[in-house]
Order: C-alpha cells, then sequence, then structure tokens
C-alpha cells in the first residue's frame, strides 16, 4: 500500500469524487452463482479504489474471495459500498487480508461503509472480515444489510478494535439488520468513540477495546435450537427469533476476541450452524 504523494494519485485516479470534495466514492460487487456442476462460479467480480477483489482456490463446492486493500480507506469522506449476491444453491466465503483501519480526513466530515448482501434458497454464505479498527480522530458509519431466503445459510463475523495501540478510539457507529424470508431476524445498532454516552462504561464494554459477534443462520436450528449460554466471562451465545443465534463478546483486544468468535468455537458450544 503505497503513501504519502503515491496514495494520493492512486485516490485521484481510480474513484470519482462525492460531491462536496471531501473524499472518494468506491464500490465493489460480487455475484456467485451455482456453476451446474457441483461448484460455484463468480460471474461478477468488480471492485474500484480501494477495493481489489481476488479469487482465491475453492473449497470444495465454495467458491471463496479475498479482498485486498489496494489503499489507505476510509478516510473521513469517503463513501465506501460493497455488494454481494449469492444465487441459489451457490457457496461462497468471503474474507479480507488485513484489517481495515477508519482514519480521519483533512475536513472532518464523517465517512460511510455500506454493504448489502443477498443470500439466494439452499445458498450458503461466510462472511469473515478481518476486523475493522477505529483510529484515533477518525469518524466512521457502516451499515451491513443481509437478506436471506427461507433456506439460505449465513456465518457472519463482525469485530471491531476500538482504537490502536496506545491511543484512544475514534468516533465508530454500526449497524448491522439480517432478515430472512422478509422479516426482520437481527436489528442492531452500536455506537463507540467520542459522543457515544456510555460507550466504554461496565454496561457496554466494561474498559474492554475490541468488541464483536458471530451470527450463524441455519435451518438446522428449527430441529435443534440453540439455548442460551455463557462462553466464558466475556462472551455468551443466544437463540434468536428464527433458526438463528449470536455470539457477542467483548476482549482487552483483537486476538482474543477472535478466540472467543471463531467458527470452531460456536461448532463445539452448539453442535450445528456453521454450515
Amino acid at each position: 500500500m503505497g503513501t504519502g504523494a503515491a496514495r494520493r494519485l492512486d485516490r485521484r485516479a481510480v474513484t470519482a469524487a462525492p460531491p462536496s470534495g471531501s473524499g472518494l466514492r468506491a464500490a465493489a460487487r460480487i455475484v456467485a452463482e451455482a456453476d451446474g456442476r457441483g461448484g460455484t462460479a463468480l460471474p461478477v467480480l468488480d471492485g474500484a479504489g480501494p477495493f481489489a477483489l481476488r479469487r482465491l482456490r475453492p473449497y470444495g463446492p465454495r467458491a471463496r474471495v479475498a479482498l485486498v486493500g489496494a489503499m489507505s480507506a476510509p478516510l473521513g469522506g469517503d463513501a465506501l459500498a460493497l455488494t454481494a449476491e449469492v444465487g441459489e444453491g451457490a457457496e461462497l466465503t468471503f474474507t479480507t487480508t488485513a484489517a481495515t483501519i477508519a482514519l480521519p480526513g483533512r475536513t472532518g466530515a464523517p465517512a460511510t461503509y455500506d454493504t448489502r448482501i443477498r443470500v439466494g434458497d439452499g445458498a450458503t454464505l461466510h462472511w469473515l472480515p478481518e476486523p475493522l479498527i477505529s483510529a484515533h480522530g477518525s469518524d466512521l458509519r457502516t451499515t451491513t444489510r443481509v437478506d436471506l431466503a427461507p433456506t439460505a445459510r449465513l456465518v457472519l463475523r463482525e469485530e471491531q478494535i476500538l482504537g490502536r495501540a496506545d491511543e484512544p478510539p475514534g468516533r465508530l457507529s454500526a449497524r448491522l439488520t439480517v432478515r430472512r424470508a422478509g422479516r426482520t431476524l437481527f436489528d442492531q445498532e452500536l455506537a463507540y468513540g467520542p459522543g457515544a454516552p456510555g460507550w466504554d462504561g461496565g454496561a457496554v464494554l466494561g474498559g474492554h477495546r475490541a468488541v464483536g459477534q458471530l451470527l450463524v443462520v441455519d435451518p438446522d436450528f428449527v430441529e435443534k435450537p440453540v439455548v442460551a449460554r455463557p462462553l466464558g466471562a466475556t462472551a455468551a451465545v443466544m437463540p434468536l427469533a428464527g433458526p438463528a443465534a449470536v455470539v457477542s463478546a467483548v476482549a482487552p483486544d483483537g486476538l482474543k476476541l477472535r478466540g472467543m468468535l471463531g467458527i470452531e468455537v460456536f461448532a463445539a458450544n452448539v453442535g450445528v450452524g456453521t454450515g
């Protein structure tokens, strides 16, 4: 990832500035479809600006895509959008190669990062990006909306690290909405950092700086419902109103948080639901 003048040149050359001139606009789109031979094809894999999408070696019938950060983003004032569509019977795993770092911009304007996901009947999506780090002075607003068909399966992990080493965090608001068969399954909005009341108090983070959740939707939960239980002192698994469950956790750092939100940990405690 370039620095200095090279970084500024890249940001001008590959994206268009929003009308306010305060940042860049960039979008990416992933489409996965069953290939008719027991595998998954990727007919659309488009990205611009900070979105560089790479095909990875498939894992059985499951296609795999990694997002490689091509430049520093999101900066204040940026508007980023990512869309993923997993067609009927297709299987996709999405990852990123590094953490996303929210950084301050030149004008103090907030950045936005909008993710829209659609998963068809009989399709499976594992959405497993690396953590989002809220750097001091940044202001980022993220929205993730997932629309699932009735028999779709989903494993989605979100992790936020509030501040880099030895620094306070920026301002971060994150909303996650998951709908299944047109009905809301999960809708949560959280805010951290300057201006967010009580975010670091005992009722929210209790002094921890890493927070996240692993959300699993699986039709198998109809026959084997998830039972609410603690997973250590700062994590718990909770059933949702549908064939779904969520693990919520806080931790002192990202490494310990990942240990609580691993797919293997969920499978070991629940037994089903990791696709």
